[in-house]
């Protein structure tokens, strides 16, 4: 029998069982593993994929506000926004960056500026998707350009934006300041969710006083975008809240006035109105164009205006800091009558000089011939510096330096004006301390008649002078007039500080602004030339101001001296003088002498307050009643 292998079939079926059992078991368990992937995937993580699934085709985008407008006390429009087009770019979309703005420049016309601030803000600190600006208030022809060829550049739009806009950029450049992109130190400290799509900030004047209120409140947007990253649709939109709507004291139609009255001069004007401490006009001449640095100004525009030896960019009312002359006498006389230095009828001999001791340095009054003897009101209208030496000597800096410090003098006295300094109150200590030097009774001689170290600026002029028109009361200059919605105008203005001046006599008062009519209408005035004529009273004074200083026995030639070496002009004053509606001071720079350059500006000004604007007024509302009768 031959042996041989025979077939177990109950083995091999065995083994087979056993075999599609495990792939049985296999297959169950990786379907299910796969039934619990989808529904981790589908049930447990759906919210999380969602989400990632809508951010590649809906995005949230910040939705910058309208800033507020800006109007004068007359309803006339000096900020809005107006819209432009823009090249923006998201440089996270953008394939090929070198590349794509050197196509770019072939199809428009960028300038190499714009070229190099968008490659700076390309390496700043920003959020992730935003877009940057290339280019700025693209032209028709260039917005054409852009759209046939879109397709060819993803990551690249163009945007219209609203931007600020000065209808009367020259005239309230000073005032108003202007806004500007926003630039690296800005973006460290602004809160970055409210400014989320803001591209400007406020630089200066109300504008940069008033950001956080003009600003707004930012909105957002969910929009549904392709691959490209383009807008499909939007889905939801929280509008944002505009920035508040500002009303000024200032009032258009002074303010050019003020220019005119200065122009082909150098010089400022600050006019303010007593009762409420409004500032009516804020002229520094010459001004610019403010329109200029809202998208950026030019490399060659902006040299030009920092270079020009006029100083457009300087505004001379908040930081222009001259010795104020003899237009701080009135305030020296308060300070000489209150002390007890000085009385009404005390009368003092003016030869033509002052000296501390006798065959001692000859301190020279304007008039070499002197004056004889003069009370204080004849001094004030003289604009005698003698008396004033006297008296200043007598009081000395301490004194001094008190009373002139209650009237605004060494600090910013206002409320909201932006950029203003404090100019320079001496003192002993601070003498000892800057110049390591005693004060001499020589410094007094000098600081009697706003000279010397002392300092002050336009602005702090016309505060001192609005409260002599006061006759005491401190209210603090301010631009702000009303807020155009529900919230009041003391919400938004800092706290005023300042205590009323109180003289042991309050008739002093009234003593010495009687001094300062003389200045402008009396037989001896020195301004009388300017007050003649006026239908109203002037309080006034005149002063000017050394540039350069004059040895002992020099005359003063104005025609032998340098245009820009001569004597600066200045002037302070209200009217009417019993019940004032307007306070000024004036500077104009290297102008000689104040009466005869300054004090007729002011006139001019008090002219178009107190008659010519509202005789215009009252002709316009007789016309318009006579048009209603007509229909």
């Amino acid at each position: 029998m031959a042996w041989g292998e025979f077939k177990n079939t109950a083995a091999e079926r065995r083994l087979f069982q056993r075999r599609a059992l495990v792939m049985l078991a296999l297959v169950l368990m990786t379907m299910i593993g796969l039934l619990a992937r989808m529904y981790q995937l589908q049930i447990v993580e759906h919210d999380i994929y969602t989400t990632l699934s809508d951010k590649n085709r809906v995005q949230v985008q910040s939705v910058p506000p309208p800033r507020g407008l800006v109007y004068d006390r007359g309803n006339n429009l000096l900020a809005e926004n107006r819209p432009v087009f823009s090249l923006t770019l998201v440089p996270e979309r953008v394939d090929g960056m070198d590349a794509t703005l050197a196509r770019l420049a072939d199809i428009l016309d960028i300038a190499e500026e714009d070229l190099e601030r968008f490659q700076r803000r390309l390496q700043e600190p920003r959020r992730p998707f935003q877009e940057l600006p290339l280019s700025y208030d693209l032209s028709e022809e260039e917005i054409a350009r852009m759209a046939v060829h879109r397709h060819e550049f993803p990551g690249v739009e163009v945007r219209a934006e609203l931007v600020r806009y000065y209808p009367h950029s020259e005239l309230t450049a000073h005032a108003l300041g202007f806004v500007s992109r926003i630039n690296r130190e800005e973006l460290q400290r602004i809160d970055p969710v409210n400014y989320a799509g803001t591209n400007y900030i406020g630089k200066s004047g109300i504008e940069r006083f008033y950001e956080q209120v003009l600003h707004g409140t930012v909105g957002y947007q969910h929009v549904e975008t392709n691959a490209r990253g383009r807008i499909l649709r939007v889905l939801e939109r929280v509008n944002p809240v505009p920035g508040e709507d500002l009303q000024l004291h200032l009032d258009l139609r002074l303010q050019r006035k003020a220019h005119e009255l200065l122009e082909g001069r150098r010089g400022a004007i600050i006019a303010i109105e007593p009762d409420t401490g409004g500032i009516l006009a804020l002229a520094s001449v010459p001004g610019f164009d403010a329109n200029k640095f809202v998208t950026g100004i030019s490399v060659d525009d902006y040299r030009s205006l920092s270079t020009d030896i006029d100083k457009p960019l300087f505004n001379r009312v908040l930081r222009g800091q001259y010795p104020p002359g003899s237009t701080i006498k009135p305030m020296m006389a308060i300070a000489a009558l209150d002390s007890g230095v000085t009385d009404r009828e005390r009368r003092i001999w003016d030869p033509g000089y002052f000296q501390l001791r006798e065959g001692g340095r000859r301190f020279r009054n304007w008039n070499r011939s002197g004056d004889g003897w003069v009370d204080l009101k004849t001094s004030m209208a003289r604009s005698n510096d003698v008396y004033f030496y006297s008296v200043g000597v007598e009081m000395g800096v301490g004194v001094m330096s008190k009373y002139l410090a209650h009237f605004g003098f060494g600090e910013d006295a206002t409320l909201d004006v932006s950029g203003a300094l404090s100019g320079l109150l001496p003192t002993a200590d601070w003498k000892r301390g800057a110049r390591n030097e005693p004060w001499y009774p020589g410094d007094s001689v000098n600081m009697s008649i706003g000279q010397g170290f002392f300092l002050s600026t336009p602005l702090q002029l016309a505060t001192a002078t609005a409260l002599i028109a006061n006759r005491g009361e401190w209210i603090e200059p301010r631009f702000l007039k009303d807020i155009r919605g529900d919230r009041p105008v003391e919400e938004f203005l800092p706290k005023a500080t300042h205590e009323p001046l109180t003289l042991k006599n309050p008739d002093d008062w009234e003593y010495v602004v009687d001094t300062m009519v003389e200045v402008m209408h009396g037989a001896k005035g020195t301004a009388r030339a300017a007050g003649r004529g006026a239908n109203y009273l002037i309080a006034g004074k005149t002063g000017t101001a050394q540039v350069y200083s004059l040895a002992e026995d020099e005359e003063y030639d104005e025609e032998q001296i340098r245009e820009r070496l001569r004597d600066h002009a200045l002037f302070v004053g209200f009217a009417p003088a019993d019940d004032p509606k307007l306070a000024v001071a004036i500077i104009v720079e290297n102008g000689g002498g104040g009466s005869s350059n300054a004090a007729p500006v002011a006139r001019a000004l008090f002219d178009a307050w107190l008659e010519e604007f509202p005789a215009a007024e009252q002709q316009a509302v007789i016309s318009q009643l006579e048009r209603e009768e007509a229909r």
